[in-house]
C-alpha cells in the first residue's frame, strides 16, 4: 500500500538511524512517528515507536505530543 502522507519534518537522531517524522494526511490530520533503519538491512526505514495512529488537528499539537513521547527529541528543535 503506497503512503498518502505528507512528512512536513523530519527529524534525525544523531547517527543517521533513527528519526522522527511529522506528518499531514489526506485528511488534513496531522500525526508523527518514530522510525529506524539498520545498514545491515536494505529494507529501509521502519516503525519502532508505533504512533502513526495517533490523530492531531495541527502539526504543532503533534510535535508537542511527540516531543512528550520520545525522550531524545526533547533534545532537538523541532
Amino acid at each position: 500500500m503506497a503512503h498518502k502522507n505528507t512528512v512536513l519534518q523530519s527529524v534525525n537522531l544523531d547517527g543517521g538511524f533513527v528519526c522522527v517524522d511529522i506528518f499531514q494526511r489526506p485528511d488534513d490530520t496531522y500525526g508523527f512517528d518514530e522510525f529506524r533503519r539498520d545498514p545491515e538491512d536494505g529494507r529501509g526505514w521502519y516503525s519502532i515507536g508505533h504512533y502513526g495512529n495517533r490523530v492531531f488537528d495541527s502539526a504543532a499539537a503533534a510535535i508537542q505530543e511527540a516531543r512528550t513521547c520520545i525522550e531524545w527529541l526533547r533534545d532537538y528543535p523541532v
